[in-house]
């Protein structure tokens, strides 16, 4: 049985996932997109998966740059998301423009304010498949946002969800 790229595509619609602003900077230049393929390996050593599209403009300046920082956004954050996926023909700086940035351990730029748990990563690993880049990313530092909820991407549409761990 061959499924089809449609086909994969509604299933996957209906797999909801947390939506994230996945930034990095350095030498190679800064850069950012809106990613809901992001998912823990192991916490041993503490370690996420990140998937990039091959052909973005970004992709060599993540791989040049090897760190990286998932941003996962707040429920209010739909906005956000749509400018780094590329919706409203933002260049890079207008995109940054939209939020306040600060730095941890990599360089990488960590959301201030509108992420509920921000990741910052040294990339460790890259694997090529079909049409994405596999970033494997250990962390190095953890920031946790206000309790709020959280924004994820389901049924292609943006859904407030739940409070954080925590919250009162």
């Amino acid at each position: 049985m061959t499924v089809s790229s449609q086909e994969f595509r509604d299933a996957m619609a209906r797999l909801g996932a947390a939506v994230n602003v996945v930034t990095t900077d350095g030498a190679a230049g800064r850069a950012g997109f809106t990613a809901s393929a992001v998912c823990s390996v192991t916490d041993d050593p503490p370690t996420l998966l990140v998937c990039l599209n091959r052909r973005s403009r970004g992709n060599a300046l993540f791989k040049a740059n090897g760190v990286l920082c998932v941003n996962t956004l707040a429920s209010g954050c739909s906005e956000l998301s749509d400018a780094f996926a590329g919706k409203g023909g933002l260049d890079t700086d207008g995109r940054f423009a939209m939020a306040r940035w600060s730095r941890l351990a990599t360089g990488a730029p960590v959301l201030d304010g509108d992420a509920v748990v921000a990741f910052d990563c040294r990339i460790t690993e890259v694997l090529e498949k079909g049409t994405h880049s596999v970033l494997f990313a250990e962390i190095e530092a953890i920031r946790h946002g206000s309790p709020g909820g959280a924004l994820i991407w389901y049924g292609r549409g943006y859904h407030p969800v739940g409070h954080a761990v925590g919250a009162a």
